[in-house]
């Protein structure tokens, strides 16, 4: 019976928009509780598992909220694998400098800083977070998200879909002057390839344009790189099926994120969007 209950286990920066991706969860039909203390995550799981309505999709917030009950997270999430119940991690986070901002907005306090020194307690919750940050399943950086687009990212990871073992792919544009984004599975520099901004009639389109990705993709050197960059992800996907990845984050960075990144994008997309369940986003073409 335990096979059957899914959770999701939310957890992040506080201001990291965990409360809105819990509500995107529960209109997706997750059972969803905030702030639970980790102690009962395994009673809550039996509790699920033996209800009358079988809860199968449950989500739960859990976060540096709980203070010292946060200690007892792993220990936890060890006696659901005993038990044999699945879960997932969703870890969200975002620059210092944009949660500072949005406590500031919201004028609430932040939880480890009763005083209001906000940046001291970031620094801190970072470092209280960095294990089980680096046991997530799903990492998303919502500096440069607006909630639509959380909700989106969110919604490719969690819905349950046919394709290829339910794997997601987010294939995403970036350019490296605005800076890298920081949940990126495997990133890409491209700046090496012809640049269309030296080209007046180019200059002003992105490489969404076809004129562009022409221009991107006539020289040898793009055509081999293209190949090859190709080829290896359609080898590594598998092998991360395999290892039971169920999201991969593509990021292809060049100088501004206008041209070359968002032309391999584009080609990335058209090349797996069948096989696979793709989200695509240019972080910074319009910028």
């Amino acid at each position: 019976m335990a096979e059957e209950v899914d959770f999701i286990i939310v957890t992040g920066m506080s201001g990291a928009g965990k409360s809105e991706a819990i509500n995107v969860l529960e209109d997706l039909g997750y059972f969803c509780v905030d702030n639970l203390p980790p102690a009962l995550i395994s009673k809550f799981a039996e509790l699920c598992s033996h209800s009358n309505d079988k809860v199968k999709d449950s989500a739960l917030v859990i976060d540096i909220r709980g203070r010292d009950f946060f200690d007892s997270l792993f220990e936890e999430l060890s006696k659901l694998e005993t038990a044999g119940f699945n879960y997932r991690i969703l870890f969200l986070e975002a620059a210092t400098d944009v949660l500072i901002n949005r406590f500031k907005k919201t004028r609430r306090r932040h939880p480890l800083a009763p005083e209001g020194r906000i940046s001291e307690a970031i620094n801190l919750e970072r470092n209280k977070l960095e294990k089980i940050r680096g046991a997530a399943d799903k990492i998303i950086d919502t500096t440069e998200l607006n909630p639509k687009e959380l909700k989106k990212e969110i919604e490719g990871s969690f819905v349950k879909n046919t394709k290829k073992d339910q794997i997601t792919l987010s294939i995403l544009s970036f350019g490296f002057k605005y800076g890298v984004p920081l949940d990126a599975d495997l990133m890409f520099d491209v700046r090496f390839l012809p640049n269309p901004h030296y080209v007046d009639s180019l200059r002003p389109l992105t490489g969404e344009d076809k004129r562009v990705q022409d221009y991107v993709l006539k020289w040898p050197i793009t055509k081999k790189f293209k190949h090859k960059l190709f080829d290896m992800i359609d080898f590594l996907l598998p092998q991360y099926i395999k290892e039971g990845k169920t999201h991969l984050t593509i990021a292809i960075g060049c100088t501004g994120g206008h041209h070359r990144s968002v032309t391999l994008v584009e080609k990335l997309y058209e090349e797996f969007k069948d096989e696979y369940n793709v989200l695509i986003k240019h972080r910074d073409s319009d910028k």
